[in-house]
């Protein structure tokens, strides 16, 4: 794909693309060619920046990172080029590692459902980036995200001990036992109107209108395919509930659990250690969100502050969504921080 948009200052939006080698013949068959969209600051010059990997929410994928949604307002990119060029945020070189799949999103994690994207943002995107630009390097690395790239960044602080030198997450999944579980009867409901899981999956791509039940039904099924593949399966993983009769099976949902931040930071101490090695971690949520992630985060905050690892948390009056803005809080935390 071929792109480039110059931005306030002098910023340049444009894409890194790369031939996957870790994503070839991935699970899901998604192509292995990813267009990742990349952020020069203003200036042009890269040399010595820091790097930013920014991962995107589930159902985020590249074009729509490039995309604007308004005339008049501002998407991420011109967000962040803005505020480079005013001097409120460090410059940097951001990038926008292209982790979609078929299913709406892939976590950022290692998965036999999905394939290997925590791999390809750190092994691969990563390299490419300060590779081509002679920025980023030990110490110049940050990771930040929203929701499951919230998510996505604590994983991949709490997985690659030393790759990052901060990190932030927001509104990121934590929690699973009450954020997941909200969605359960909504899946339910629009897997039973498509004749199944199976059919639902089938008929997805084609579907005119997806509506709050119908993006219910794509998530739990990439969460699955995420956190419990099952290639036996006739839709590719276990799910936590009984598609028939709404049964919960806590077994298939403790592999999901086995994920979540809030446990792992009290039952891997390497993990723990590695969010405490980080310079600077921002976690933050709103009092509204919708999918109940400010308890979690609560939740989440209260096990940092058990295990001594320093962390910024803050709560804000809002929602999930339209929080572009919380950008501009945590990446002058996050890059004054190295």
């Amino acid at each position: 794909m071929e792109y480039r948009r110059e931005l306030a200052g002098g910023a340049v939006l444009t894409v890194l693309e790369l031939e996957s080698e870790v994503l070839r013949d991935n699970p899901l068959q998604d192509p292995p060619r990813r267009a990742n969209p990349l952020l020069i600051p203003p200036g042009g010059r890269t040399a010595g920046l820091p790097v930013v990997a920014v991962l995107f929410g589930y159902t985020g994928f590249a074009h729509k990172v490039l995309n604007k949604n308004s005339l008049w307002q501002e998407n991420l990119p011109e967000r962040i080029a803005r505020g480079m060029s005013e001097g409120s945020i460090p410059p940097a070189v951001l990038v926008w590692p292209a982790c979609e799949t078929r299913l709406g999103g892939s976590q950022f994690v290692n998965s036999a459902g999905t394939g290997r994207y925590e791999d390809y943002v750190c092994d691969e995107v990563l390299p490419a980036v300060e590779q081509a630009h002679q920025c980023g390097g030990a110490g110049r690395r940050v990771v930040v995200g929203k929701s499951s790239g919230g998510f996505g960044a604590l994983h991949l602080a709490m997985r690659r001990p030393g790759l990052f030198t901060a990190a932030g997450s927001h509104c990121g999944d934590l929690g699973f036992d009450m954020s997941h579980t909200r969605g359960f009867a909504d899946a339910l409901n629009a897997w039973r109107k498509a004749g199944g899981p199976a059919e639902f999956l089938t008929a997805l791509p084609r579907m005119e209108k997806i509506g709050f039940s119908e993006h219910a039904g794509a998530e739990l099924l990439a969460m699955g395919h995420c956190y419990s593949p099952d290639a036996a399966s006739p839709w590719g993983c276990a799910l936590p509930v009984d598609p028939a009769l709404g049964e919960f099976r806590p077994e298939v949902f403790a592999r999901w659990l086995a994920f979540d931040p809030l446990l792992r930071v009290e039952t891997h101490q390497a993990e723990a250690d590695a969010l405490r090695g980080l310079k600077a971690l921002y976690l933050d949520a709103g009092e509204s969100d919708e999918f109940a992630l400010q308890w979690g985060l609560r939740r989440f905050v209260a096990r940092l502050q058990k295990l001594g690892i320093p962390h910024r948390a803050e709560f804000f009056a809002g929602g999930h969504f339209d929080i572009d803005a919380r950008y501009e809080v945590s990446l002058p935390f996050l890059l004054g921080a190295l």
